[in-house]
């Protein structure tokens, strides 16, 4: 099994920024993808950060095209397309392969809990089987803390012996550390990638043989985790380990995704960035004033802000 090259080392969930009429704002969406291309960042469009899960099939299809048709890579592209219903997976799924996407991030469908690893087995199989394309790379998505549905060690090791070509790799968001160490050991020889969810695990990832980092607080950190993925074996890594440990250790004190919107619509000069789509809200008064302290005392910026910003509001 060769794995897709191009998506190794640090990869963002994008955040998906808004209109006034909480319609995708495909241009601020464009923008923050080229910057973090430029920041050595690939795009894992529509993940958990970018509020995936709160936008249609045919959002989802609308702004990868968007992206795709302004000459993005889809090389550097690892759309998520898992969702409860299996039609609903498939089509995202073939519409990413057949527009060239390196490999796609795939949730487990997830709104019955308990589910048996069979069915899981069942759903993934019903998936790559309907999609029938030898392009397809699944990285499979374990955020069990979220989703209330884990991929085991069993159930993971039961689908690459029997699709070991479309099954390529995992983000483990499970927060977890032993588990990830657990998926290297018991997979990476075989070349499949293993992606933290969080750059706070980076460096151990890549030591014990990890494909990198698949990070929300990519999209306000790129250049510095991307620096730390490319230079994992130099002698300053642990220095830049700490560096990046002290940004997600702000982010984190606040709903993720609204103080990233917030820090981004504060550094921008674009309030458009700060908002989200129910039943998820912004950051109030109070807590931007804390996240834009905090930041200003560790001296962080995000890197091309300015480039972030609209005049005006976005045409759909």
């Amino acid at each position: 099994m060769n794995s897709p090259h191009t998506l190794k080392g640090a990869l963002s969930p994008v955040l998906t920024p808004f209109n006034e009429d909480g319609t995708p704002s495909t241009e601020r969406l464009l923008r923050h993808c080229r910057a973090l291309i430029d920041d050595d960042v690939g795009l894992a469009v529509f993940g958990t950060n970018s509020e995936a899960n709160s936008l249609t099939v045919a959002e989802k299809r609308s702004l990868l095209d968007a992206l795709l048709d302004a000459g993005l890579p889809a090389a550097r592209m690892m759309p998520g397309t898992g969702a409860c219903a299996l039609p609903d997976t498939i089509e995202l799924t073939r519409h990413a392969v057949t527009n060239g996407c390196a490999g796609v991030l795939m949730l487990p469908p997830f709104y019955y809990k308990g589910v048996s690893d069979e069915g899981l087995f069942r759903a993934y199989a019903s998936v790559i089987e309907a999609v029938g394309d030898a392009r397809l790379k699944i990285y499979l998505y374990h955020i069990p803390q979220v989703a209330q549905v884990g991929l085991s060690l069993p159930l993971i090791g039961r689908l690459l012996e029997a699709y070991p070509g479309a099954i390529a790799g995992i983000k483990d968001s499970s927060g977890d550390w032993s588990n990830t160490a657990a998926l290297i050991d018991a997979f990476a020889a075989s070349g499949f990638d293993v992606f933290a969810g969080s750059e706070t695990f980076l460096l151990r990832t890549l030591q014990a043989g990890g494909a990198g980092c698949i990070t929300a607080t990519g999209n306000v950190n790129a250049a510095t985790i991307a620096g730390l993925a490319r230079n994992w074996q130099a002698v300053d890594a642990p220095a830049r380990q700490r560096r990046l440990d002290e940004t997600r250790e702000v982010f984190q004190r606040f709903p993720m995704i609204a103080a990233m919107k917030a820090a981004i619509a504060w550094q921008s000069g674009d309030e458009g960035w700060a908002r989200l789509r129910a039943p998820l809200v912004e950051l109030d008064a109070s807590q931007r004033m804390q996240l834009e302290s905090a930041l200003t005392a560790i001296g962080f910026r995000i890197p091309h802000a300015a480039e972030l910003a609209l005049s005006t509001e976005a045409a759909h």
